[in-house]
């Protein structure tokens, strides 16, 4: 599970290659997968989160509290 957000639940898609003889192949799309450390004061303590850039934009906008309660509420550890 390292291709996975733990916000927005963004995970690798799959589909095909295809070159200029038009054959196809299997290929992965990636979400752009960045590791982030947040100070989350409630706890007074620094988590670790694994966030796609999307994610880590909405994180700046809803707050880190916000963000960690979402997680939990899909049954993510923290």
């Amino acid at each position: 599970m390292s291709a996975h957000c733990r916000l927005t639940g963004a995970e690798p898609g799959f589909g095909h290659r295809i070159s200029h003889s038009h054959r196809r192949t299997p290929r992965r799309f990636d979400p752009n997968i960045q590791h982030k450390r947040y100070w989350l004061p409630s706890e007074g303590r620094t988590v670790r989160l694994t966030l796609s850039a999307r994610a880590i934009r909405t994180l700046d906008r809803i707050g880190i509290e916000a963000a960690v309660a979402r997680i939990r509420a899909r049954g993510g550890r923290v």
